[in-house]
C-alpha cells in the first residue's frame, strides 16, 4: 500500500486551489467542470479538495464530518510543506491570505518551523527540511 493523496473538504474548490497556488506556489493539476473536486501538483503526494456536497455524497451512510473554519480551533492534523526559503515562503503565504498561527522559530535540532491556517482554517506547517546528522 502507498499513501497517495489527502483530500480536504472545503466550501469552494476553485477559490481554495487559487489560494494554494498563490500562497505556496503549487500548480493546478485539474478541477472538474462542476468545480466540486480539484488536485494540486505539490511534490510526491497530491493535495486534493472536494466541496462539501461531494463529500456528503461520498458519506451516505449517516457518516458526516466537521467543517473546518477559521472561526473554530484547527483540527488535530496539519499539512506540512518543506522549503529552504522559509522566511520568504512564509511571508508569501501570509500575503496570499493565510492567517498566522505561530511565527517561524528555530527548534533545538536546527529546523525552522512556522504555522499558518489556510483560508478554510486548515493548519499548515511550513518548515525547513530536517538535516540528518545534527
Amino acid at each position: 500500500m502507498k499513501f497517495a493523496y489527502t483530500i480536504l473538504y472545503v466550501a469552494n474548490v476553485p477559490k481554495t486551489i487559487e489560494f494554494y497556488k498563490n500562497a505556496f506556489g503549487f500548480k493546478e493539476k485539474f478541477v472538474t467542470g462542476e468545480n466540486d473536486y480539484g488536485e494540486l501538483i505539490s511534490g510526491e503526494t497530491t493535495i486534493s479538495f472536494a466541496n462539501f456536497e461531494l463529500a456528503n455524497q461520498n458519506l451516505k451512510s449517516g457518516n458526516s464530518f466537521q467543517h473546518s473554519s477559521l472561526d473554530q480551533k484547527a483540527f488535530g492534523i496539519e499539512l506540512a510543506f518543506t522549503t529552504e526559503n522559509i522566511d520568504e515562503d512564509f511571508q508569501q503565504a501570509l500575503n496570499a491570505g493565510a492567517t498566522l498561527a505561530e511565527s517561524v522559530i528555530e527548534k533545538p535540532w536546527g529546523q525552522k518551523v512556522g504555522y499558518l491556517r489556510d483560508i478554510n482554517g486548515f493548519l499548515i506547517e511550513v518548515c525547513t527540511p530536517i538535516k540528518m546528522g545534527k
